[in-house]
């Protein structure tokens, strides 16, 4: 086997061959409803007991590009009955500032078929993190210690500072409170509000994410639908760029790194044209470094095996995987 790349470059995409490691599994699936949601859930759903937070972007008003709302009711409703989904507000000034208006959005988009909690509508909780280079402790939401287990629902696609929103994105931001976490994660005392990009954004993110999968430890799980993939994030709502990469499919693991690591190299795995847009995102946001990062801190596994569970488990290389895409129509 070729040597490790060492490199802390987030512009840098590290082949598969040149990793070290164990591996771990994330199984796949091509089926992009209510139904292949259901399969990819119920292979790592056995770790959750007790009451189980679902961490989903519920979006800003009539986001486009959001997981489609009846999946996760028939998601809630069959396999997570008595599941709450889990939101904070946001740092920026718009539909999901202050809980009124999150309320208020959460309400318009139709995410009324089961609690929704605004963790930090109460206060805040400083989880620590272990072996951070930029923090000892994130403030997130107060209510997440509330809860038993977690499901962190991720919609993957590109995102305007990160290069790319996975697992780690939905939690390392979407779990830190809206005044004091986020703005940990973002600004420098006295500093802009946005002022901290690149590496050290994905490094701060990535430390937030490590409390809170910490906190939870074997309870919590991972499912990331690669669909409707737009270089912009959910939090841009109806103002994101327009959908070009092809949809893939559903991908679910207990390994966080493994299963964002698989996405990024099921994008990469497309032809050129097809994943030009997405790539170019990732690179020149040096969004890569959220994958060197976490496995610097011991958050998972770079290699795995992607299990095909359209396939009897069959296990297939990214290639296979994506040879069935199409240019994406809208």
């Amino acid at each position: 086997m070729a040597t490790q790349t060492a490199t802390t470059d987030g512009s840098v995409y590290i082949p598969y061959d040149q990793r070290e490691g164990e591996e771990s599994i994330v199984y796949f699936t091509r089926d992009l409803s209510a139904e292949g949601l259901r399969k990819a859930f119920a292979r790592v759903k056995g770790t959750l007991v007790g009451s189980v937070a679902i961490k989903l972007h519920t979006g800003e008003k009539d986001g486009p590009n959001i997981i489609p709302r009846p999946w996760v009711k028939e998601l809630v409703d069959n396999d997570i009955p008595g599941g709450t989904i889990v939101e904070t507000n946001t740092y920026y000034d718009g539909d999901r500032y202050t809980t009124e208006q999150h309320r208020e959005t959460i309400a318009h988009n139709g995410w009324t078929f089961c609690p929704v909690d605004i963790m930090d509508e109460e206060g805040t909780v400083d989880l620590p993190v272990s072996g951070g280079t930029w923090f000892d402790a994130v403030s997130m939401g107060g209510h997440i210690v509330n809860y038993d287990s977690m499901l962190a629902l991720t919609h993957f696609k590109g995102h305007v500072m990160g290069g790319f929103g996975g697992s780690n994105k939905n939690l390392g931001i979407g779990c830190a409170d809206g005044r004091i976490g986020k703005a940990q994660i973002h600004t420098r005392p006295g500093g802009d509000q946005w002022g901290i990009a690149e590496e050290e954004f994905m490094e701060r993110m990535t430390e937030s994410t490590k409390a809170t999968v910490d906190h939870f430890g074997e309870r919590i799980v991972f499912v990331n639908v690669m669909r409707n993939m737009s270089v912009s994030c959910d939090c841009e709502g109806t103002a994101a760029q327009p959908v070009v990469t092809p949809n893939v499919g559903i991908l679910a693991s207990t390994d966080i790194l493994a299963i964002d690591q698989a996405c990024v190299d099921l994008v990469y795995a497309m032809r050129e044209e097809d994943r030009h847009d997405l790539v170019e995102r990732m690179e020149s946001r040096h969004g890569l470094r959220q994958l060197t990062y976490m496995k610097e801190l011991g958050m998972g596994n770079d290699r795995y095996r992607l299990v095909d569970i359209d396939n009897s488990d069959a296990e297939i290389t990214r290639e296979e995987a994506v040879a069935h895409v199409v240019p994406f129509a809208g």
